[in-house]
């Protein structure tokens, strides 16, 4: 789903509900229910009143009772906790798998402490991202990684054609893909307190970006401290067979504070957060440096290269990308996937790649790629929603200040 449309997806499955079209929705969100792939959470939602829709080949809750505006904001006040499942996390080991790895992502995972992460990406050899992901070094020789759901078959393809050309040169590695895993994210400022609750590990002791393997209500868990919504919070590895109970212990210890949360108010929580949604935000043909994501290729790996792309990023860094991710302010309707920047001149200079209406900030935010020299915070645009021009300006992300636990 593309261009805030996830969005824009529950307000109009909001309105056709309450105008009773169930018509409308069964058409457009269920028809190939039977083809989808369900989480081990599906019947849960549907107990507890989510809306189901299509998304990555997955049936997924796009949102609940609540409105994706009360969800969000709830998220940022109290918490929310996500079904994420279908996204793909996989295990690497052997003596030899982070140099393997560093073959085909841009971070630093040799530099990285046992039991730390970071954001990296997965590289062409054109420098353009193949996916984002989220990398933990668990120790020197097993790392643990998540990918995104839309991009897991070409995702693993492309480990494993390079895991063998690896192999067949003595490398020593191996990979497991963890669907026997389920993989819920808890986020918000309540997010710590409640889990405390399920937990002897002194979660205060656990900063953002940082992992562990502990027992969740009785469960063996991997333990995340990390999220997609720019608030503290956690991400919870959890075998299938009990990913239903410890959501029910999650929301049972916040006596109702912390709510199911849909897809919906995610893209919305994402987006107020400045983060980008593959497929949207970063494609094949984006380069990191462009996307605004330079700070996640170590010192080394910018004096080394030694990635896929290495030559492409590596020139962008030293002179300068073409084009910028910036972020939006913008007047009348939200901006779309696709809308036509240009400057005050009237010259196409870039396109919007996500947009919607913030519940938080309670005005339009988009993001989009500019020409450089176009990205500074303060320039004015013109932005082309359905033929009409509405003025815009380029703004600092992230929009809502993010709440990551870090050491004071």
């Amino acid at each position: 789903m593309r261009g805030g449309g996830l969005w824009q997806l529950g307000q109009s499955i909001t309105r056709r509900l309450a105008q009773g079209d169930k018509k409308f929705v069964s058409r457009r969100c269920f028809a190939s229910e039977a083809d989808l792939r369900k989480t081990v959470l599906y019947d849960f939602h549907v107990a507890n009143g989510a809306k189901m829709v299509p998304f990555a080949g997955w049936s997924m809750p796009i949102q609940y009772k609540d409105s994706i505006m009360d969800s969000t904001i709830n998220c940022r006040e109290n918490g929310s906790l996500f079904d994420v499942a279908h996204m793909c996390g996989l295990s690497l080991k052997g003596k030899d798998c982070i140099t393997f790895l560093e073959k085909l992502v841009i971070g630093d995972i040799a530099g990285l402490a046992p039991g730390t992460g970071t954001l990296s990406v997965f590289t062409n050899e054109k420098g353009g991202a193949i996916d984002d992901t989220v990398i933990t070094k668990v120790k020197d020789d097993h790392i643990y990684l998540v990918v995104n759901a839309g991009c897991r078959d070409k995702d693993l393809a492309h480990i494993e054609e390079h895991m063998k050309a690896f192999k067949a040169k003595g490398g020593d590695v191996s990979w497991h893909i963890h669907d026997e895993r389920s993989l819920l994210a808890l986020q918000g400022p309540l997010a710590s307190t409640v889990l405390q609750h399920l937990t002897k590990e002194v979660l205060s002791k656990l900063y953002f970006g940082e992992f562990c393997m502990v027992d969740i209500n009785g469960f063996p868990c991997y333990l995340t401290r990390t999220g997609y919504t720019g608030e503290d919070g956690f991400e919870i590895s959890v075998p299938n067979e009990n990913a239903v109970e410890l959501a029910k212990a999650i929301l049972e210890k916040s006596e109702g504070k912390v709510r199911l949360t849909g897809l919906g108010a995610r893209d919305s929580l994402r987006l107020e957060a400045g983060l980008c949604l593959y497929g949207n935000d970063l494609e094949q043909h984006i380069t990191p440096v462009e996307a605004g994501l330079t700070w996640a290729i170590g010192k080394r790996r910018r004096a080394e290269g030694g990635f896929l792309g290495a030559e492409v990023i590596l020139k962008q860094i030293a002179d300068g990308p073409p084009k910028r991710r910036v972020g939006f302010i913008s007047s009348g309707p939200p901006a779309r996937s696709h809308s036509e920047i240009k400057n005050e001149k009237g010259e196409s200079i870039g396109e919007i790649t996500s947009g919607g209406f913030s519940p938080c900030l309670k005005k339009n935010i988009a993001m989009g790629y500019v020409k450089s020299g176009n990205h500074k915070a303060g320039t004015k645009v013109d932005i082309l929603v359905r033929g009409k021009s509405y003025e815009g300006v380029v703004t600092k992300m992230p929009f809502v200040p993010t709440k990551y636990y870090k050491p004071s």
